[in-house]
């Protein structure tokens, strides 16, 4: 019984949303997907917003890398 614990949290834990070598944050299983987590300022933009899936999620940070770049410039 134990060990279906266990392997139920390993589904649980963040993965961790990369753009360029660089971590900018995590998505966490919520409802019906997942929810965005920003930990570096140009994801900010997109903290907290949920996504269907990981990958969604990571095109989402990606996009708001650019954006934040183009406005930085």
């Amino acid at each position: 019984m134990q060990e279906s614990i266990l392997d139920r949290s390993k589904a649980h834990k963040p993965v961790v949303i990369e753009v360029g070598g660089e971590p900018l944050g995590v998505v966490v299983p919520h409802a019906d997907g997942y929810r965005f987590l920003a930990v570096k300022l140009p994801a900010f933009a997109i903290d907290g917003q949920e996504f269907e899936t990981v990958e969604k999620a990571h095109f989402a940070v990606s996009q708001a890398v650019r954006n934040h770049s183009v406005d930085a410039a």
